[in-house]
């Protein structure tokens, strides 16, 4: 299809001039034209000949070039006609009229052909001006969808990490009822079977025994109590400090007393001599000195010593590391030393002996909330484990 002959766009919303009125101007353009000529003197008809030069021009403009060709071609037969000598005949009895003729005809097609070009611009102009709305319209649709959809996959993506979270706590949760059911167990029928077994004679000696192991494992619930309710004050931020200006090595002393009537053949080596002074409250640091060296004593073997050792490696903190000798954290059960009722298998393969798998937990949440931070680093040489802590300095530090 010729895109002369294609609609222009504005033809959808503006009124549109029909083929009929165009192929009638182009017939009986020229006749009216040369009706209000021939009224004219002859002198004034060749000055005003040149009117159907323009008729042809705007005919191409409107509809192309073959309205414009036939307007042309009438024009010359009434111009022949009507205004050449001999006139009223289709003879030319002067060669310069012959070349008036010619010219009018050359320029008639000229006009034509350049007016049906720019017809013909113009309506590529405005198709390509459609196709253009028309693509953009088409971005502005499919930019649209892709936001729907990205905003769907969001939405799918916050249900999904709800849903994990929800899962994740759920599986928390019955673990948690598991492990504390399994901790309270234990001791409990260990009390109920030496409290009320009565069967046979007992010696006192046996009495004392029974006696020393109920107090042992009332001790181990009442460490399971008080480790359960730390660890719900710091999860539910109601942990109170009582923070103060204190000697490092007056703390690490007295865990080491203390560490000392639990294992007196362990040994504990730090040096003395650093005179560093941190923020914090005495008891609950006394709390995570007794954790970790607890944790370090069940793990390092039988005369080796445990480190501590303080420094100054960042601005405003202090530096402190508890290490042991022992076997280890196993590297499966790094990543979650730090968790609740987490019982970190060593490199040999025996399970943490001893205590309630709350003291790394309440450990973290207890230098946390002194604005410390806690890790397990790798230890010199693949031996031994290395806790390290810290905790701000005193303002005079």
């Amino acid at each position: 299809m010729n895109l002369a002959n294609r609609p222009t766009p504005q033809s959808t919303g503006r009124w549109r001039i029909p083929d009929w009125v165009i192929w009638a101007a182009a017939l009986l353009g020229p006749p009216a034209l040369t009706a209000l000529l021939v009224r004219l003197s002859a002198r004034e008809q060749r000055d005003y000949v040149f009117l159907y030069l323009g008729l042809v021009a705007v005919l191409a403009v409107l509809r192309g070039l073959w309205p414009a060709l036939v307007a042309a071609a009438i024009s010359f037969l009434l111009v022949d006609y009507f205004f050449v000598q001999p006139v009223y005949t289709f003879t030319i009895g002067d060669e310069q009229d012959i070349v008036n003729l010619l010219a009018f005809v050359a320029t008639a097609t000229g006009v034509g052909l350049l007016a049906s070009h720019r017809r013909r611009a113009l309506l590529e102009s405005q198709a390509l001006a459609k196709q253009l709305r028309d693509a953009n319209t088409e971005m502005v649709r499919l930019n649209k969808e892709q936001a729907e959809a990205a905003q769907a996959a969001l939405r799918l993506a916050r249900s999904e990490q709800q849903i994990r979270a929800l899962q994740e706590a759920d599986r928390l949760r019955r673990e948690l009822l598991a492990n504390v059911s399994h901790e309270l167990r234990t001791p409990l029928g260990t009390i109920l079977t030496e409290s009320t077994d009565r069967s046979g004679m007992k010696t006192v000696k046996e009495a004392e025994r029974r006696l020393a192991t109920v107090a042992a494992e009332a001790r181990r619930l009442e460490a399971l109590v008080n480790d359960m309710l730390d660890m719900a004050r710091i999860e539910g931020g109601a942990l109170e400090l009582d923070l103060e200006a204190l000697a490092l090595d007056d703390a690490i002393a007295a865990a080491a007393e203390r560490l000392h009537h639990a294992s007196p053949e362990r040994e504990m080596a730090w040096d003395r001599t650093a005179g560093v002074e941190v923020l914090a409250d005495w008891d609950r640091l006394g709390q995570v000195l007794d954790n970790l060296l607890a944790n370090a004593d069940r793990f390092a073997p039988s005369g080796s010593p445990i480190t501590l050792a303080v420094s100054k490696e960042e601005p405003g903190l202090a530096t402190i590391r508890v290490i042991d000798h022992g076997p280890g954290v196993a590297s499966e059960v790094r990543e979650r030393i730090f968790e609740r009722f987490v019982r970190g298998d060593s490199k040999e393969g025996s399970a943490q002996r001893g205590g309630t798998g709350l003291g790394l937990p309440i450990v973290k949440g207890l230098i946390e909330a002194h604005a410390g931070s806690v890790t397990l680093e790798e230890s010199p040489g693949g031996v031994g484990a290395v806790f390290r802590f810290t905790l701000p300095l005193a303002p005079d530090q």
